[in-house]
């Protein structure tokens, strides 16, 4: 694993792929059987690929989404609130999973 540095992460994609995609790869397989399958890629493929991941300082990252995430998905066998209740707990998954990824102090 590469040293965090926070400056660094500014280019996270340069630096930190590898990290980046191991954090979001541990979300997905979190939720993988939790949930129905087709929520789950659709908000895997149509969401998450446009988030944006950032470090707000003191070991907490935050990912900001797309405009308009249930729009991106179209017609799921979900409704909004079901949808919007796993999309902030798949969010919420992929911060601790950066944390984790960069060593930082992240409980459960």
């Amino acid at each position: 694993m590469t040293a965090f540095d926070p400056e660094k992460f500014e280019d996270k994609y340069i630096y930190y792929m590898d990290e980046l995609q191991t954090a979001y790869k541990n979300a997905y397989q979190h939720f993988h059987g939790r949930y129905d399958l087709t929520l789950l890629k659709a908000i895997d493929r149509q969401v998450l690929d446009g988030s944006e991941p950032f470090y707000k300082g003191d070991g907490d990252f935050r990912v900001e989404l797309p405009e308009n995430p249930r729009d991106r998905v179209g017609s799921l066998p979900v409704d909004d609130e079901t949808f919007d209740a796993v999309l902030q707990e798949f969010v919420d998954r992929i911060e601790l999973e950066l944390q984790r990824a960069f060593e930082f102090d992240a409980t459960e």
